[in-house]
């Protein structure tokens, strides 16, 4: 899996245009129009649309809202009377969808309204984008099809643009295989007073073959549910249903209609540490980027995000920045879609030439000068970063050679001191990096020289553990005196599964990190592990 620097871009580009070319040949026109054609605009597509009939309940995947604005919120729904059939049950045409938003969760003071057309292009989902709301303003919205009314969700739109919010508080989750625990951590983060937004840090998916008889849950329902996910995903088909599977859960249907969702994927929601058009095993690229065109479609369709995320063939333009007026901006980042493949073979490997090159990137040119740009223009008292790898140095044991990540962005050093040289540059003085990836509780200084721990502190890495990944965990994983021995600037460690709420305001940081004792079982309770802070204009966590 390993190529050179330029070899790598030449495959990439190569890779990219057999597979757009191989994708319009074997699929056909009516595949392709799934996969990002334009479709009629809403007014006339909802003018012909007919009012649908159901026999059985629509809204069976819940309800959530995204990427909040000062003026706008994506609501997100997707029809399925029937979720397990390739189809959902759906007819194969559009379906008028009509949305309310009101200022109480019993819809007397209903402040908007609107209809938007579910097609079957895009597995009869569900994106609204209502305008003109209040900034900073709690609101609750439902759907309309046919005669059925969905759960009621609560979102929150931003900000005014400028403004100085006294604080924002989200909350932080990745990594939720769903054989491998319960959801409890999504039911206690439902309950969380007061959420700004949910950040989901990647991993929300998992390709893997679902093994009941091994995992920690069986299946539920129909009983032909394991001849559809006792396989890896690959197509279109598989993605769609395995999204089925996973926001059935009720946990995570909650947390989605708790408060607005700011997502970002990692590896799993397409195959397991694939690198641009690089899979993981020897699948040709050109092969492997169908692939890449189902999962990144199944994504979109289920995700609360905007048009312009919606994907073109194995192309999705992930990475975007919002705004909580002037107290943070949040750069949401994608390292899967545009890194070099991982050197040295991937995994755990000392330091190399190859693994050092200053030409090798994580981000991409492209997204690495607007994240430049973007800084340069801020005016954030916090300048975040939403992404899925660790991003401070790791050490697996306390030698100079240690074995490193070469998945995370100590397998890509070059591309981490632009970043921070890039934050230098721009007089970043707050930053936050915000990581999900490797099921455990992290707290980290950043260290403007990975390799000195002298070296002054550049900012703070908050690593959120997993929902259910992993199953049980540990508060003290079988590494926990190895690891904090060898890494001086990481100030918590903790296995246990869970999430983090995370509050920003002018005078700092603070990560209160919540653990469950179990996932193999439901019902766990939720404590609080540890809460650190860090202070404005004085980077460092410490404890609270």
């Amino acid at each position: 899996m390993t190529h050179s620097g330029s070899a790598d871009s030449e495959l990439r580009a190569a890779a990219r245009h057999l597979g757009r070319r191989r994708f319009l040949t074997v699929t056909g026109a009516a595949t392709a129009l799934a996969f990002g054609t334009n479709l009629p605009d809403t007014a006339r597509a909802a003018a012909a649309a007919r009012e649908p009939r159901f026999t059985r309940e629509p809204f069976t995947l819940g309800v959530g809202s995204g990427d909040p604005l000062p003026d706008s919120v994506v609501l997100w729904t997707r029809l399925a009377p029937q979720p397990f059939e390739p189809d959902s049950g759906m007819p194969a045409r559009p379906v008028p969808v009509h949305w309310e938003l009101a200022y109480d969760a019993d819809f007397r003071r209903v402040a908007h309204r609107g209809t938007v057309v579910a097609h079957p292009e895009y597995h009869h989902a569900v994106h609204a984008e209502p305008r003109g709301l209040e900034a900073g303003t709690d609101y609750w919205f439902r759907f309309r099809a046919g005669r059925h009314l969905s759960a009621v969700g609560r979102t929150r739109t931003a900000p005014a643009a400028g403004s100085a919010p006294g604080a924002v508080r989200f909350a932080l989750a990745s990594c939720q295989r769903y054989d491998q625990g319960y959801y409890t951590a999504y039911r206690h983060l439902a309950a969380e007073p007061d959420l700004d937004a949910v950040l989901h840090l990647g991993d929300y998916l998992y390709e893997y073959a679902v093994n009941a008889a091994a995992g920690a849950r069986g299946y539920t329902g129909e009983a032909r549910l394991p001849e559809l996910f006792h396989r890896e995903t690959v197509t279109l088909e598989d993605y769609r249903l395995r999204y089925s599977l996973y926001k059935g859960d009720e946990d995570l249907q909650a947390a989605h209609a708790a408060a607005p969702w700011i997502v970002t994927w990692d590896d799993h929601e397409t195959e397991n540490n694939y690198a641009d058009a690089i899979p993981e095993n020897g699948v040709p690229p050109e092969e492997f980027l169908l692939r890449r065109a189902a999962a990144y479609r199944a994504y979109w369709e289920n995700m609360p995000l905007r048009r312009p995320q919606r994907p073109e063939g194995p192309d999705l333009a992930l990475y975007r920045r919002l705004h909580y007026g002037r107290l943070a901006q949040i750069d949401v980042l994608d390292t899967r879609q545009y890194r070099d493949d991982q050197a040295n073979g991937d995994g755990w490997k000392p330091p190399t030439p190859e693994s050092e090159d200053p030409a090798r990137q994580l981000l991409g040119a492209t997204q690495e000068r607007w994240l430049t740009e973007g800084w340069h223009a801020s005016d954030a008292v916090w300048n975040v970063l939403a992404q899925q790898v660790v991003f401070s140095r790791r050490r697996s044991r306390a030698e100079s050679t240690s074995p490193l990540s070469m998945d995370a962005w100590d397998g890509y050093p070059a591309a981490r001191e632009r970043v921070l040289r890039a934050a230098d540059a721009a007089g970043i003085e707050n930053l936050a990096v915000l990581t999900g990836d490797v099921h455990v509780h992290y707290g980290l200084d950043i260290k403007r020289d990975a390799d000195d721990p002298a070296s002054r502190t550049a900012g703070v890495e908050v690593v959120t553990s997993s929902v259910s990944s992993g199953g049980d965990g540990a508060e003290r994983p079988g590494n926990w005196d190895r690891l904090t021995g060898a890494n001086p600037h990481l100030r918590l460690y903790d296995g246990r599964r869970g999430y983090v709420v995370l509050r920003l305001d002018e005078r700092r940081l603070r990560a209160d990190y919540r653990v469950v004792p179990h996932v193999t079982r439901p019902g766990a309770p939720v404590t609080t592990a540890a809460s650190l802070v860090s202070a404005v204009g004085d980077p460092g966590l410490r404890p609270a």
